[in-house]
């Protein structure tokens, strides 16, 4: 690899599985320190065993992203072990159809719960994150949009469509806020991804429809949307802040 990441230390959400361990897998292979947050501590080892057995290092902490607590505990291990934070990655996020449906059908309790994880949570990564890139003289901060906050669906989520659609205008004050200390912050929207959190959802049928809704004719892989996120990343966004990229197989184009 180029060593895109070297010398850098990424704090990254939601890391356990799915495209958190993909990017963190990448992040190391570009020769980042990883800190690999989640709540599942068996989940965030077995990240940090792949890390590790590729030659990168990384520390696995544990906690609930939704609560401040937790992130500022999560935060200051990460810093204590690699001395500095440059990325902060709000990967973290839940998508639970079965629970999360339309406003007339979802109890009030998971629209909460929903807001707190795919929202809240941002908000305290930052609010502890950001004195660090600070002190870094300045580093990148990478939020996890998605196309349901640029379009409708007819299975509705709206909790989750709230809280992306949020996060798109949170992305640029702090992208405007941040600026003079050299923090970019962006956000990535991925369409449908093939991840364990989809896996129960994703049926022979359901899978058939959005690939043939899809222009390119496939749902993405995990790696796919972590190659945004070490561009966003590197050095090689340097003039990019405030920005959405849209990485979703031509499906919002249509």
């Amino acid at each position: 690899m180029s060593g895109r990441l070297a010398g850098k230390v990424a704090l990254i959400t939601g890391a356990g599985m799915g495209m958190g361990r993909e990017t963190a897998a990448l992040f190391a292979e570009e020769g980042a320190r990883i800190v690999v947050a989640d709540i599942d501590a068996e989940a965030a080892k077995g990240t940090v065993a792949r890390v590790e057995k590729a030659g990168g290092q990384a520390v696995a902490v544990t906690g609930d992203v939704a609560l401040e607590a937790d992130v500022q505990r999560m935060v200051e291990e990460g810093v204590r072990r690699f001395g500095a934070l440059h990325v902060l990655h709000n990967n973290a996020g839940v998508l639970w159809k079965d629970r999360d449906r339309s406003v007339l059908e979802t109890d009030d309790r998971w629209w909460d719960r929903v807001m707190a994880i795919n929202l809240k949570s941002v908000f305290w990564v930052t609010k502890y994150g950001i004195p660090y890139l600070k002190n870094a003289g300045g580093g990148s901060i990478i939020n996890m949009g998605s196309v349901s906050a640029l379009a409708g669906f007819t299975r509705a989520q709206d909790a989750y469509t709230a809280a992306k659609g949020a996060l798109i205008s949170l992305t640029k004050s702090l992208a405007i806020q941040f600026a003079r200390d050299k923090i970019r912050c962006n956000v990535i929207h991925p369409g449908i991804v093939d991840t364990p959190l989809q896996a129960s959802y994703l049926t022979d049928a359901i899978r058939k429809e959005f690939e043939t809704g899809i222009p390119l004719g496939r749902i993405a892989q995990p790696r796919e949307i972590a190659y945004v996120a070490l561009f966003l990343a590197s050095d090689e966004s340097s003039f990019m802040t405030g920005a959405e990229l849209v990485v979703d197989g031509g499906f919002t184009a249509g």
